[in-house]
């Protein structure tokens, strides 16, 4: 081990143990006692507040309420530090639990459980599935799964797995697909029987998201029935929505084009209607002429 590291994991050790012993850090550090009193003079030298004391009581120690020099990081860098931390650890990361205690010891702060992310969808369980996409995001090893998209039609896919997105209430993996040869996303509910593959890949995240994505932006106006008005409030930002007298809304929002847009305008039947643009009414309308087919 470095000097450096050693010195480190030393004002660590002390902080988390309050005292110890020159044979225990020697021990542990596989280093001689002589090496660790010169490690305690260096670190003496450079400002830290550390101590040895003999007799039975003795050891070395730091003195009560040290923290890390706080030149380096303000309080509010250190409280980011931790947040941000915090947030990795529930997506269930060992390295970033660590590091988080570690931190913590650091800046004398207790941590503040601020944040609960919960991977299931009342019942349905996403955990072992956000794992897999984790690692081979990691690791950079291509992925298959059967995906179901919002007709519930079923395929295959390979894909180059490159970022996890919580965007508008829902998780989505960011890929590249070997099926259609371009990046695509995916809503993780509907990925299903995901499995890492040994295959690894080299492609990087896109800089610009729009661009590479080849995402095409609908501004979509839509009236919502009254009747809707739970769903209304539960599913669209304050500045979205207008309400008119009658108690129905008028709801204004900007969606990636898709089949899911089509799909979730026509999930609210028939207390829906698209006002603009006009394509997208001809599109509607279509879907629920070939949707009515399967009922004649």
């Amino acid at each position: 081990m470095q000097v450096n590291n050693r010195l480190f994991e030393i004002v660590y050790i002390l902080l988390q143990k309050k005292k110890t012993t020159a044979k225990e850090l020697a021990d542990r550090f596989e280093v001689s006692t002589r090496t660790i009193y010169r490690d305690i003079e260096t670190l003496s030298t450079a400002n830290i507040p550390i101590y040895a004391s003999k007799g039975k009581d003795g050891g070395i120690g730091l003195l009560d309420k040290y923290i890390l020099n706080k030149t380096i990081l303000s309080e509010e860098e250190q409280n980011q530090i931790l947040f941000a931390l915090q947030g990795m650890k529930k997506v269930k990361g060992q390295d970033e639990k660590d590091i988080l205690e570690k931190l913590s010891i650091l800046f004398n702060k207790e941590i503040n459980d601020w944040i609960k992310i919960d991977f299931s969808n009342w019942g349905n369980v996403q955990e072992e599935r956000f794992d897999i996409i984790k690692s081979a995001i990691l690791n950079k090893q291509l992925i298959g799964f059967t995906y179901y998209n919002s007709n519930g039609e079923e395929s295959k896919r390979i894909v180059e797995p490159l970022q996890i997105w919580f965007k508008d209430k829902s998780w989505y993996l960011v890929s590249y697909c070997k099926l259609k040869q371009d990046y695509r996303i995916f809503k993780i509910a509907r990925i299903k029987e995901v499995k890492m593959l040994q295959e690894h890949f080299e492609r990087e995240l896109p800089k610009e998201e729009n661009e590479q994505y080849n995402f095409k932006i609908i501004e979509l106006e839509l009236e919502i029935n009254k009747a809707m008005t739970y769903r209304v409030y539960d599913e669209f930002e304050s500045k979205e929505i207008t309400k008119k007298q009658d108690g129905n809304f008028i709801i204004k929002v900007k969606y990636p084009e898709n089949e899911w847009v089509y799909g979730y305008i026509l999930s609210f039947g028939e207390y829906a209607k698209v006002l603009n643009p006009g394509y997208a009414k001809n599109i509607i309308k279509d879907k629920l002429q070939r949707t009515l087919k399967n009922y004649l």
